[in-house]
């Protein structure tokens, strides 16, 4: 039985050696072919018309992030404030920029928990301001949008922010490059006194 241990062992032990580079990089491979484009469709949703709609939201863009506001508003954008303007632009820019930042991997940790944020942030408004269901975990059921769903979006980003990049990203290439690397201080040759 020893022999089965120890295959074990080392079965386990090669299983570790790999499991970083390819959990990192299939959590960012799988977050591109599942969520890239769901995110940015979502974005360009909230962007207004022609080019001042890169500054100029759509009405819908305040309706999705402020759905209780605007109800009580009429959904008359201009009874809103600078506060929701920004909060709306920020929102809409992370939602375009973080995603992206995610599946180079560049500054992958920051990203993933920016959106970790962010997910977290949609999921109660989904709940709190548009009434949706959040489901419950532990139900016979998968597919319950916000606990079930959102919970392994969160896990795989999750990975992401503990692990970082992996092999295959523009955070390895940035920590490999020597030329952007700093400078480590001169050294002092031995023997030498400070004054």
């Amino acid at each position: 039985m020893t022999w089965l241990a120890d295959l074990y062992d080392r079965a386990c032990t090669a299983l570790d050696a790999v499991s970083g580079p390819v959990l990192t990089t299939l959590a960012r491979f799988l977050f591109a072919a599942t969520l890239l484009l769901y995110f940015w469709n979502s974005a360009l949703t909230k962007l207004g018309d022609g080019i001042s709609g890169l500054w100029t939201p759509a009405l819908g863009a305040y309706a999705q992030i402020f759905p209780r506001q605007m109800e009580a508003v009429g959904y008359d954008v201009s009874q809103l404030g600078l506060w929701h303007w920004a909060v709306v632009m920020a929102g809409t820019y992370a939602e375009i920029l973080l995603p992206l930042m995610v599946v180079i991997g560049l500054f992958t940790r920051f990203a993933a928990l920016g959106m970790i944020g962010f997910v977290t942030v949609q999921s109660l408004t989904d709940i709190v301001g548009h009434g949706a269901a959040a489901g419950s975990w532990f139900d016979r059921l998968p597919d319950g949008v916000i606990l079930d769903q959102r919970a392994l979006w969160l896990f795989l980003l999750l990975l992401l922010a503990l692990r970082g990049g992996g092999p295959l990203s523009v955070d390895r290439w940035i920590r490999s490059a020597p030329s952007l690397r700093p400078a480590s201080p001169p050294q002092r040759p031995e023997g030498h006194r400070s004054a």
